[in-house]
């Protein structure tokens, strides 16, 4: 997003694990570095040399095709975990389900990356972020409520059943992305959100046996701060790269 406007850019390829850039890009290097720079990540250039290489800029339908299906898959564990989440009582499974929808987003995003409009994609970035920080402080605000108040006890075995459907589904995406062995970035990012949407289910299963395990409701509780604050902590960068 920090090099949506620059023209010189043809094509970006993005080496996550070895934190590694390569721009394709004709004129002066010097702006595109000032402004990855900006980013504050120690940004520095490794080299910069002519290619000949064929830059791929087509529209990948294949790629579409598959941020819909784990768009989908997402948005209706969204629906599932919020609803039995309010009816088990469990703020993980309702913290949860809005991580699920802030995925959502990420993979709605991903759709407009490979071919939508800047200023549509912007405009979505920042009603995401502010939608997901709203929805992080209400559901903080409420975990602190209970942690105060007297509280039913959380349906543990609601909390296990729907987290293990949820972690198959999550599972399943990221099967799916990885088979696609897509290096661009916006894929890379929705592999990175779904390893974490795995991480999350585990400690939501976690806290329920925890529940069951203690006779308590802080498992569930502590769970669901923890990924209210991820959902928060990934609103404020969303709107961050968008505020541009």
């Amino acid at each position: 997003m920090k090099l949506q406007n620059f023209d010189p850019v043809k094509s970006l390829e993005f080496d996550i694990p070895n934190r590694e850039l390569t721009i394709y890009h004709s004129g002066d290097p010097e702006p595109i570095f000032s402004a990855l720079g900006t980013l504050n990540l120690n940004t520095t250039l490794i080299s910069t040399e002519e290619s000949n290489a064929t830059v791929q800029t087509d529209t990948n339908h294949s790629q579409r095709k598959l941020l819909w299906i784990v768009l989908i898959i997402n948005f209706l564990f969204f629906g599932l975990e919020m609803l039995f989440g309010v009816f088990s009582n469990s703020m993980g499974l309702v913290a949860d389900s809005l991580d699920m929808l802030a995925d959502s987003i990420v993979y709605a995003l991903a759709l407009f990356a490979v071919g939508g409009t800047i200023a549509r994609k912007n405009n979505i970035a920042r009603f995401a972020g502010y939608f997901q920080v709203v929805l992080a402080v209400i559901g903080f605000v409420e975990v602190i409520r209970r942690f105060i108040g007297a509280e039913n006890m959380p349906d543990f075995q609601t909390m296990i059943i729907v987290s293990v459907l949820a972690l198959v589904a999550n599972v399943l995406c990221l099967y799916l992305l990885q088979k696609s062995k897509s290096k661009e970035s916006h894929m890379q990012a929705s592999m990175i959100f779904t390893s974490n949407d795995v991480i999350i289910n585990t400690g939501v299963i976690v806290a329920g046996l925890l529940v069951n395990w203690l006779n308590s409701s802080y498992p569930d509780l502590i769970i669901g701060a923890i990924v209210f604050i991820i959902v928060a902590r990934g609103a404020y960068r969303i709107l961050k790269l968008a505020k541009d």
